[in-house]
């Protein structure tokens, strides 16, 4: 055997994912592309993207467990089911030929993402000016969100429980909003200090107005005119705050960025473009071997817990519910079945390698924007803490799955060893027996107001999870 040829057959390549495919495939990139841009505005907040998640699967005949489950039908091969759990997190099954006990093929990804919340009771009036009190959610640098321009959404329920959605900021017609920021002139103090420190999570509070109301009997007139538009426009009071949820996202459209419109600058890709990848592949399916499930979650940016997270019984619910309509001796020995013989890809982002930034990758084990799909065997932070570590057999089975559909993949790992880490909702599925490995698009920026991912990295999870979910 010739050294070329021995070379090309023993030697890892690593090559653009842009050189891998042909003027049909990337156009069809670009096509996938836009349409994803239009689920990142549409979806700033995992409620919203669930909403739009079911819409979108009801026209494509999926019905709700809900209205599946009063029917009473025994349910068959082929059948589109989706789980709503609150609208915040959203499940989606195509049912297979063999009976769930046997197994499912699992896309999971969650849809919410760090941000800035309100508190319960945000408004007050201080300079003459209308400001709101916050409270950020998930793994954010607070300095990053200062000076820009952001938006409101969320829901607020009155006493009488008339629901009142609202999303001020994204129309070019709405105002913005902003938390202010300190001038360079009067920094020197701000400038000494460590650069996590500089602005603190007290001070993340945002300007929403400075016109008084014209009376001059009133103390508070910048707050009360405030609340009067509010009044006015949505009939709410400030006691609504109370139960509301309001989240605070930067304002602004998904872009393309690049003189060549390679990639996309957004909020919001951790972890949206994978889970808009593994939806839209989902939605793909037909009739699988396995049922195929797609898990859109919630609060994965704090940890997972609570009813809409991904440590909830509300999955397995899901399945036993299903179970229960596909036999007529069901168990709950049926479910751990199930979950024991599943196989799961972990639908979540990975830090790409940043040049600016090198000498916190270790560049030979580090996903690289452009270069495809990315498999992460492990997560977790130093020794492998809190991680899920997928063995050599499942890693095979989806390294065959790839290949064999002609998939481009890479593979890396966070970060150097010790120089931090971070997890997924891969441990939890694993807990339950499943086999499970982290599988998504690297991300420049990740947990930045805007992150940026390549066009064709989100093209190839569309194209990995489809092929894992269709046997």
């Amino acid at each position: 055997m010739a050294m070329k040829e021995f070379k090309e057959k023993v030697l890892l390549k690593s090559e653009s994912a842009w050189s891998q495919i042909d003027a049909a495939e990337k156009e069809a990139v670009f096509s996938f592309s836009e349409n994803y841009k239009k689920f990142l505005d549409e979806g700033k907040t995992e409620r919203e993207c669930a909403i739009y998640m079911e819409e979108e699967a009801k026209t494509k005949g999926f019905k709700n467990i809900l209205d599946v489950i009063a029917e009473g039908k025994p349910i068959k091969a082929g059948d589109k089911i989706y789980g709503n759990n609150r609208d915040k997190s959203i499940i989606f099954f195509v049912i297979g030929k063999e009976d769930i006990e046997r197994g499912m093929h699992i896309v999971g990804g969650h849809i919410d993402a760090p941000r800035i919340d309100l508190k319960q009771r945000p408004l007050y009036e201080d300079a003459d000016m209308a400001l709101l009190k916050t409270h950020y959610y998930g793994g954010i640098k607070k300095y990053q969100w200062v000076a820009s321009p952001l938006a409101l959404h969320g829901r607020l329920i009155k006493e009488n429980g008339e629901i009142v959605d609202i999303c001020i900021g994204e129309d070019e017609n709405d105002p913005v909003f902003m938390i202010t920021d300190l001038l360079p002139h009067l920094g020197k103090d701000q400038a000494a200090k460590k650069l996590g420190e500089g602005i603190t999570g007290e001070g993340l509070n945002l300007l929403i107005g400075s016109m008084p109301l014209d009376d001059e009997d009133e103390k508070e007139k910048v707050k009360l005119n405030i609340m009067s538009m509010l009044y006015e426009k949505y009939g709410i009071v400030e006691a609504d705050f109370e139960t509301a949820e309001i989240e605070i996202v930067p304002a602004g459209k998904a872009r393309d960025l690049g003189f060549d419109r390679s990639m996309i600058s957004a909020y919001g890709h951790d972890d949206r473009v994978c889970s808009y990848a593994g939806f839209e592949a989902l939605l793909e399916i037909d009739v699988p071997e396995k049922t195929a499930v797609g898990m859109f979650m919630d609060k994965e940016e704090v940890g997972s817990q609570g009813n809409t997270g991904s440590e909830s019984a509300y999955f397995e619910h899901c399945v036993a519910e299903l179970i229960n309509l596909q036999t007529e001796k069901y168990s709950e020995l049926l479910v751990r079945r199930a979950l024991s013989n599943t196989q799961v890809l972990s639908a979540d982002v990975s830090a790409a390698f940043d040049p600016n930034f090198a000498d916190v990758y270790d560049r030979k084990n580090s996903g690289f924007i452009g270069k495809g799909l990315q498999i992460m065997k492990y997560t977790g932070s130093r020794g492998k803490g809190g991680s899920s570590d997928a063995n050599a057999e499942y890693l095979a089975v989806v390294r065959k799955i790839f290949n064999d559909n002609h998939v481009v993949w890479q593979t890396g790992e966070l970060g150097k060893v010790d120089q931090g880490g971070g997890g997924t909702i891969a441990y939890i599925l694993a807990n339950a027996g499943a086999e499970v490995v982290d599988c998504g698009v690297p991300v420049l920026s990740m947990h930045a107001p805007y992150e940026v991912i390549s066009k064709i990295d989100l093209y190839m999870a569309y194209k990995g999870y489809k092929a894992f979910l269709n046997r």
